[in-house]
């Protein structure tokens, strides 16, 4: 189980990734298609095109984490994702969520909405 603060951006890339790729491919990938800086301290997730494994990309500062996960039955499901996007912003628990094998289609209501006068 990974404990993520709220604060922390997560990015799911939208495309496949080949996920042979290690540390520098994916890192290539975030500068090249998601237009991000791999070492901003930012969480990237890529997914294989039969959605049956994932990694994530992250840099604490120190290192590079490499993270695999692969679903024994099943496929990962990627939240709805507006075409021509490069990647989609994901929440902690919605990141859970998908990791968890479990469907992502989490709809985002707003609960507190400043009113203009």
């Amino acid at each position: 189980m990974l404990i993520l603060p709220p604060s922390l951006r997560i990015y799911l890339a939208a495309e496949p990734v080949d996920l042979r790729r290690g540390y520098d491919g994916l890192a290539g990938i975030v500068r090249g298609v998601l237009r991000a800086e791999p070492f901003d301290g930012h969480l990237f997730v890529f997914g294989n095109a039969r959605r049956t494994r994932v990694r994530l990309l992250y840099f604490d500062g120190t290192g590079s984490w490499l993270m695999s996960k692969r679903l024994e039955a099943g496929r990962f499901t990627w939240p709805q994702i507006t075409p021509g996007a490069a990647s989609i912003c994901l929440r902690p628990e919605e990141l859970s969520i998908l990791l968890a094998g479990l469907d992502v289609v989490v709809r985002r209501r707003p609960r507190w909405e400043l009113r203009s006068a």
